[in-house]
């Protein structure tokens, strides 16, 4: 079974990613936050290039709904940067990118969607995946969306069992991902509400033979879980080895992100928005990490998170 790190736009780039894999491990694949336009940006540059994820196997992500602006990315990154695969985005539930019809917007969309897939899987230099949702405000459109994507070469399919309009909130539609397990032709890779081992194993004794499940909130509140999932045994101290991966990410994003120690800070605050819930109190910890208005009182904050190492 192998397991991907989701992406979440503005946490999981190359600096997050490449600390995780220096401090912890179990993870196979890293996806990136998307990619979108006809060009890519000097930010989307830097977070794809080989170079920055060295040592890692990683799949870009493109969210778009024009197949010229898909193929312009897909020749980017076969012929500049070396990459063989492309993950399209049909599942992000953000009201900007689903009001301008992408993500799973698109999904309102199945004509418009079957042309553009139709455009891309003809003419793309590179695979494709696709990771999607399983409709925008309801599912009953879900069994046409899946015969839809039976029509083309997937490499795979991840599937995020639940509708946009959902959001992450409720329970993912397990019947919804069982009607693709049953018909669906692709390798499949489960997505939702990961957050321990016991959520694995009740998504693996379903559905045995599915072929990967993806981590992505559960990566942040849980760093430890592909090795407790894969009976990794690192003898270090857990609180260690949060407090070097914190360190990691931090000096990583002074040394390379641009904007100076306040835009820095807010990146660690929301960084925190999921990782205090590796220690006790973490509300009370949330509260004191947000109240932090320069690096140095947000450094205080830190150094008594772990004064007992």
């Amino acid at each position: 079974m192998k397991i991907y790190a989701g992406p979440m736009e503005g946490i999981t780039n190359y600096l997050f990613r490449g600390a995780y894999h220096r401090h912890f491990s179990g993870i196979d694949t890293f996806f990136t936050p998307f990619v979108t336009g006809t060009h890519l940006s000097k930010k989307e540059k830097r977070d794809i290039c080989k170079e920055n994820n060295e040592g890692m196997d990683v799949v870009v992500q493109v969210l778009s709904n024009q197949t010229d602006d898909f193929l312009s990315v897909a020749h980017i990154v076969s012929e500049e940067y070396g990459y063989s695969l492309l993950n399209l985005n049909l599942g992000c539930p953000s009201a900007t990118v689903t009001s301008r019809k992408r993500g799973a917007g698109f999904l309102a969309l199945p004509d418009k969607l079957e042309q553009f897939l139709d455009e891309i899987f003809e003419r793309s230099p590179v695979d494709i995946s696709i990771k999607t949702r399983i409709g925008m405000h309801d599912a009953s459109g879900w069994e046409q969306i899946l015969a839809l994507y039976e029509k083309y070469p997937l490499t795979e399919l991840i599937i995020h069992p639940r509708i946009r309009d959902a959001f992450y909130g409720g329970l993912p539609d397990l019947d919804a991902f069982a009607l693709a397990y049953q018909t669906s032709r692709h390798p499949l890779c489960y997505n939702g509400n990961l957050f321990r081992k016991e959520d694995y194993d009740n998504i693996v004794s379903r559905f045995p033979n599915v072929d990967a499940v993806m981590i992505g909130r559960g990566l942040l509140i849980n760093p430890f879980l592909p090795e407790e999932i894969k009976g990794i045994s690192v003898p270090k101290d857990r609180l260690a080895r949060l407090r070097d991966f914190e360190e990691d990410v931090r000096k990583s994003h002074l040394t390379y992100t641009d904007g100076g120690p306040h835009k820095v800070l807010e990146k660690m605050k929301e960084i925190w928005g999921f990782y205090c819930y590796n220690f006790e109190n973490p509300e009370k910890l949330l509260k004191k990490i947000r109240k932090a208005q320069t690096m140095d009182a947000y450094l205080a904050v830190i150094r008594e998170v772990f004064s007992n190492i």
